[in-house]
C-alpha cells in the first residue's frame, strides 16, 4: 500500500488514563513514521478521570457516549479501526456488529478481563445482558491484542480470528537505570491508583514489621490520603502520580512491590508494574496471579509472594542480601530490553495493524 494507511483509535481515556496513554498513546510516534495516518479519539475526558479518581464520581457520562457517537459517522473513511477494549461500555456490541456488516476491520485492545466485569458485576441486567459481549466482541474482530496469554486464551476460545500477546510496557528512552544511592535507609515502594492501593491492605502487618525490623520508608505514588489510615506504622510517604515524575519514583526504590489478591479480574492483569520496576533496574516482589508468575519467574527479577506470610518472608529476604537485590535487578533490566519495552512491542503492534489494512485493501481489489 503506498497511500498513507488511515486509523481511527478509539481509545477509552485521554492520555492521563494509563490504560490509553500505554496501550495506545505511547505507540502512535513511531506508527506516524512508518505510514499510518492516526486519529484519536477518547471517549471520556481528563475531567471524567480526574473526577472518578478525586471524588469517585462519574460526570459528564452521557456527553462522552454523544461525542462518540458523531465519530462513528466518518468510520467509513478508515482503512482500520483500533478499539481500546469496546466502543462503548454497558451497551450492547452493536456497533461492532456493524462494523463487521459494512467490512471495516477493527483490531481490538485489552489490558484487563473487562468481560469479568460484566460476569460479575453486582447488576443483575449487566450478567444477563452482557455477560457475553466480549466475546462476542473478540469474535467479529479482525485481530486482538492481548496484554498477556490469560486474555489472549479467552480470545481464542471465543472464536477470535487472530490473537496476539503484546504486553503492556515501558519506554526505554524514558526508563533509565537507577544511579546508585548514598542513601542510609532502604526504601520499599508501590506505584498505582486508587483503585489499587486496596491490595495493599492485605499485607499491612507485614509492611509495618519490616519497617520496624530494618526502619525502611515505604513510598507510595498514586495512593489517596487515605492509605495512611490502613497502613499504620509503616513510615510512610505518598505522593500523588505524576507522568513526568514516576520514573524518578520508582529509581529511588530499592524493592517494588505488586500485591494483588487470585480473583477473575486480577488474573487479567497485566504486571506492569512489575516490568516499570525492572526497567528501572529494581528487585521485585509480586503475588503469583495471572501473568505476575511469568515476568518474575521468567526474568528471574524477584520473589513471588502467595500470602501474607511469604509476603514478610519475601520482603526479609530482599532487605536482608544487597547482592540478592543487584542480582535481580540485572536480570529484570535484561528481560525489559529484550522483550518487554516498546522499543520491541511497537514493531509487533505494526505488523498487526498493517496485515490487517493490506487484507482490506486486497478485498477492495478484487
Amino acid at each position: 500500500m503506498s497511500k498513507p494507511i488511515k486509523v481511527l483509535a478509539l481509545t477509552k481515556y485521554s492520555s492521563n488514563g494509563a490504560s490509553s496513554r500505554l496501550r495506545t498513546m505511547q505507540y502512535l510516534p513511531y506508527l506516524q513514521t512508518k505510514g499510518f495516518e492516526i486519529e484519536v479519539h477518547s471517549l471520556y475526558s481528563k475531567d471524567y478521570l480526574t473526577g472518578l479518581y478525586s471524588a469517585g464520581k462519574r460526570k459528564g457520562v452521557l456527553a462522552c457516549y454523544f461525542s462518540r457517537l458523531k465519530v462513528l459517522f466518518s468510520l467509513y473513511r478508515y482503512d482500520l479501526i483500533w478499539v481500546e477494549k469496546e466502543v462503548f461500555p454497558y451497551c450492547p456490541a452493536l456497533v461492532e456488529r456493524m462494523l463487521k456488516l459494512f467490512k471495516i476491520p477493527y483490531v481490538v485492545d485489552y489490558d484487563d478481563a473487562i468481560y469479568a466485569h460484566y460476569q460479575h458485576s453486582k447488576h443483575w441486567w449487566a450478567r444477563l445482558l452482557l455477560k457475553n459481549k466480549i466475546s462476542k466482541v473478540m469474535q467479529l474482530s479482525s485481530h486482538v491484542s492481548a496484554g498477556n496469554q490469560h486474555l489472549a486464551d479467552y480470545a481464542s476460545s471465543s472464536g477470535a480470528k487472530a490473537v496476539s500477546v503484546i504486553p503492556t510496557v515501558p519506554d526505554l528512552e524514558r526508563y533509565k537505570l537507577a544511579k546508585p544511592s548514598a542513601r542510609q535507609s532502604l526504601v520499599v515502594g508501590w506505584i498505582g491508583s486508587p483503585t489499587t492501593q486496596v491490595y495493599l491492605y492485605d499485607i499491612a502487618e507485614q509492611l509495618a514489621w519490616v519497617t520496624k525490623k530494618y526502619n525502611i520508608t515505604l513510598r507510595l505514588m498514586g495512593a489517596t490520603e487515605a492509605v495512611k489510615q490502613l497502613l499504620p506504622n509503616t513510615n510512610l510517604e505518598v505522593l500523588p502520580w505524576s507522568e513526568a515524575e514516576e520514573v524518578p519514583f520508582i529509581q529511588s526504590l530499592d524493592v517494588g512491590i505488586m500485591p494483588l489478591k487470585d480473583g477473575p479480574w486480577e488474573k487479567g492483569k497485566c504486571g506492569y508494574k512489575l516490568i516499570q520496576y525492572m526497567a528501572c533496574g529494581v528487585s521485585v516482589i509480586g503475588s503469583p496471579v495471572g501473568v505476575n508468575t511469568n515476568i518474575v519467574t521468567e526474568s528471574q527479577s524477584g520473589l513471588l509472594a502467595d500470602s501474607a506470610e511469604s509476603w514478610g518472608e519475601a520482603l526479609n529476604t530482599l532487605l536482608e542480601s544487597p547482592e540478592m537485590r543487584r542480582a535481580y535487578a540485572v536480570k529484570g533490566r535484561a528481560a525489559v530490553e529484550q522483550y518487554y519495552s516498546l522499543q520491541v512491542q511497537q514493531k509487533e503492534l505494526e505488523s498487526i495493524w498493517r496485515k490487517v489494512a493490506e487484507a482490506k485493501h486486497k478485498r477492495n481489489l478484487s
